[in-house]
């Protein structure tokens, strides 16, 4: 009778830490992290000792202090009596909004410039191919300082708007006008439109050091429930239409549970408009978008779409030719061929290096300081950091913002990219 016994387990032993393999990984990762945290702590208090050899200290504590400088364009109240914390929020809220407006007018203009290289059409395609060409081997910072100075140097000034006495009884007529029915008015200094005003405003809301406008967080409501009622709607004409192959009409729903709330809860409040007016300087009323948001805007936009183009036209080359072929023998137009077969399938191969676009966008901004744009390297790595001298405090707190918002944006996209990535088992 035969005995099968286990084999005896191998006591540890130090030397076991260089000359096993099992490990010996471990062994190398636990020296290259005290050496890491070596080298950070050395960092660190070298960092101190010349602050201190300076006669200076590490805080944060310049944020409460009064700012003391004017922005010229804010999306909350400020004045120059607020905190360097709120510059820094003004700078926070400017540098999202360029980067928000940048990212969807460079994916439309993209996606539509990427489809038309692809044309058929010889002169089509080529004129694509000169714009992707000409505005990706260019320096964004140029066509930044470009389209400030086309915006700045070929519009009128506001003079050239007025009317006087004496050209009424020449019959003469000003130099400039109005457009879209006297409601907007281009300028040197920027474009005054009409603004949303209501009569029955909600008041502001306040949540601790932030205050908010209840108007804009009513609207926000409704038209986020709108569009959870559209979702539902689409939902069940989609379960409907897997059922009986019968797709329900739900266009009207859709506008009715769209725009309908949006109505009352504008004619509840009194939504008007209010119009731009000359008066003896300048535009007063209305909503003025300086020239400064609008050339950043547009050159990254424009910058940003020539690579978003590429990469559309290589996520829709990736696609085989025979999904194309077969929509076409079933009758399919080439038009309803790209937006419900070709495009869906490319999506896969388009999202990764586009959320690689939108991040280097919204970093982009940063070059805003070179045409007078308070975003935030203009209020806190500008004015804030050389009225305080807190440069590394600042430069700090500016990677930290940046980070976070390139960490959110990355994760947005990442979970849009799973939903739409084809699912296998």
């Amino acid at each position: 009778m035969a005995f099968v016994q286990d084999t005896p387990k191998e006591s540890f032993r130090l030397s076991m830490l260089i000359y096993d393999t099992r490990y010996r990984s471990i062994t190398i990762q636990v020296i290259v992290l005290i050496l890491f945290l070596l080298f950070l702590s050395w960092l660190v208090n070298n960092t101190i000792q010349n602050l201190a050899a300076k006669d200076r200290t590490f805080d944060f504590g310049f944020l409460g202090a009064r700012a003391g400088y004017d922005i010229n364009q804010t999306l909350i109240s400020y004045t120059n009596d607020s905190t360097h914390a709120r510059a820094a929020l003004i700078g926070v809220l400017n540098t999202l909004l360029s980067a928000v407006v940048g990212c969807t007018l460079a994916t439309i203009l993209g996606v539509f410039i990427g489809v038309l290289r692809l044309s058929k059409n010889w002169l089509v395609g080529r004129l694509m191919t000169v714009y992707v060409e000409v505005f990706r081997n260019v320096p964004v910072l140029l066509w930044i300082l470009l389209a400030g100075t086309i915006l700045s140097e070929t519009t009128p000034a506001p003079s050239a708007y007025r009317v006087t006495e004496a050209m009424q009884a020449a019959g003469e007529a000003p130099k400039a006008s109005m457009i879209f029915d006297d409601s907007i008015a281009l300028t040197n200094r920027g474009i005054n439109m009409p603004a949303p005003m209501v009569d029955n405003g909600l008041g502001r809301l306040e949540l601790g050091p932030i205050s908010m406008n209840a108007n804009v967080l009513a609207f926000l409501i409704v038209l986020a429930a709108a569009l959870w009622a559209n979702h539902l709607i689409r939902s069940h004409a989609k379960r409907v239409q897997e059922e009986t192959g019968i797709r329900p009409t739900t266009w009207w729903k859709s506008i009715a549970v769209i725009v309908l709330p949006l109505l009352v809860l504008g004619w509840w409040l009194g939504f008007h408009l209010d119009y731009p007016r000359l008066t003896k300087f300048n535009f007063t009323g209305g909503m003025e978008v300086l020239h400064s948001f609008t050339a950043l805007t547009v050159a990254l936009a424009l910058y940003t779409a020539a690579f978003i183009a590429e990469i559309v036209r290589a996520g829709i080359m990736a696609v085989a030719r025979g999904q194309s072929e077969a929509a076409f023998a079933l009758g399919l137009r080439p038009g309803r061929t790209m937006n419900l077969i070709i495009l869906p399938q490319a999506l896969r191969v388009i999202i990764p290096p586009l959320i690689s676009q939108y991040l280097n966008l919204t970093k982009n901004t940063s070059l805003a300081i070179a045409v007078s744009y308070m975003d935030l390297r203009g209020t806190l790595g500008g004015i804030t950091l050389n009225q305080t001298g807190k440069e590394l405090e600042c430069m700090l707190l500016m990677m930290a913002i940046y980070l976070t918002i390139s960490l959110i944006i990355s994760s947005v996209m990442n979970m849009f990219n799973r939903a739409v990535k084809l699912k296998e088992r």
